[in-house]
This record gives C-alpha cells, structure tokens and sequence, in this order.
C-alpha cells in the first residue's frame, strides 16, 4: 500500500495526504527558489524529519529505559549548497529539561538519535551536525 499521494496544487505548491490518517501537508517553494515561502519547502521537510525521527527514537529508547524526555526540543537548521542545489548540511540543537540525566542515560538518548532511521537513510556527503544541550 501506498504511504501517501502528492499533488501539484500550481504556483509552486503541492499537497500531500498521509493515506493511513488522511493528514494533509501543504509545500511551497522556498523564495530563493522562485516560491512564496509560505509553507515548509520540500528540503525544509527533508531536514524537519532529521529532528522528528531523532526525537520518536530517543522517546522509544527513553521509555524503554525509564527516562523522562517530555519537552525536549530539536531546533533544526537547514543549510544549502550549490551546484547542484541540495541540501548540504542539517544542523540539530537538541535541548533537554533539567532533568540531571546520567551519562548512561545521555549515552543511550544520543545513541538512538544518531542511528534513527532518517539519519542513517541521508547520504554520508550531507553534513549532520547534532549537538547535545543537556
């Protein structure tokens, strides 16, 4: 079965439904890049999912391990290169409640951030640059 269907609205625009919940997501092409920057772009939800998956894994391993991770956040910064244009780097600032996390405990949240699917499926060229604010 098919994840999810994607349609060219016009104007640079498309709409994409998540086929199991029937969730829409709304794209625009980024103004550098000819669009209205009215919504996320489609590399802003390349990097967006970098922090999405680190943050399920580490809550998956955090529950596992019986650590509080509610009200973490992952600030993510999407930098691009040129020629051709992609994205050249994903910088991700993970911020945790004071919460004094073990270094066992630090040990097994970065663990499951930098081995979440989304970070092993990016090619090795494109930068991740994680940083950890505990």
């Amino acid at each position: 079965m098919a994840t999810s269907e994607v349609t060219y609205l016009g104007g640079l625009r498309t709409e994409s439904i998540h086929l199991q919940s029937g969730d829409k997501i709304i794209t625009d092409a980024p103004v550098d890049n000819k669009g209205k920057g009215e919504a996320f772009s489609p590399t802003d939800l390349l990097a967006t999912s970098l922090g999405n998956c680190m943050l399920t894994i580490m809550g998956i391993a955090a529950d596992t391990h019986g650590i509080n991770i509610e009200g973490t956040t992952c600030s993510i910064t999407k930098v691009m290169a040129a020629e051709p244009r992609r994205v050249g780097e994903i910088q991700a600032t993970l911020q945790f409640p004071a919460n004094n996390y073990s270094d066992k405990e630090q040990k097994i949240l970065q663990n499951a951030a930098l081995t979440c699917p989304v970070y092993l499926s990016l090619h090795p060229d494109l930068k991740k640059t994680v940083d950890f604010k505990w």
